[in-house]
């Protein structure tokens, strides 16, 4: 069960022949209260995308999550995006 503070997590999705570009954020950020937040950033590259933020009580529960949609997210075809590489 991860309960360290982790990077951000930055995956993309292309597939050419379906004319499909997209990619998917995840951070966890700490809040004023000692819990943490999960925000997420999706939509198509390029575009701004859509926002969501869920808070959770315990950090451990924040970064549980992101695990759990990365993992999702990943056997839905998205993959981590290499630094520097466009």
């Amino acid at each position: 069960m991860p309960s360290q503070q982790r990077e951000p997590v930055h995956l993309r999705r292309i597939d050419p022949a379906r004319n499909m570009r997209r990619f998917y954020c995840l951070i966890v950020q700490p809040t004023l209260f000692g819990g943490a937040s999960l925000i997420r950033d999706w939509g198509r590259i390029g575009t701004r995308g859509q926002t969501m933020m869920e808070t959770f009580d315990c950090p451990a529960d924040a970064t549980n999550a992101l695990v759990r949609i990365e993992r999702t997210k990943k056997r839905r075809g998205y993959r981590e995006t290499i630094a520097g590489a466009e």
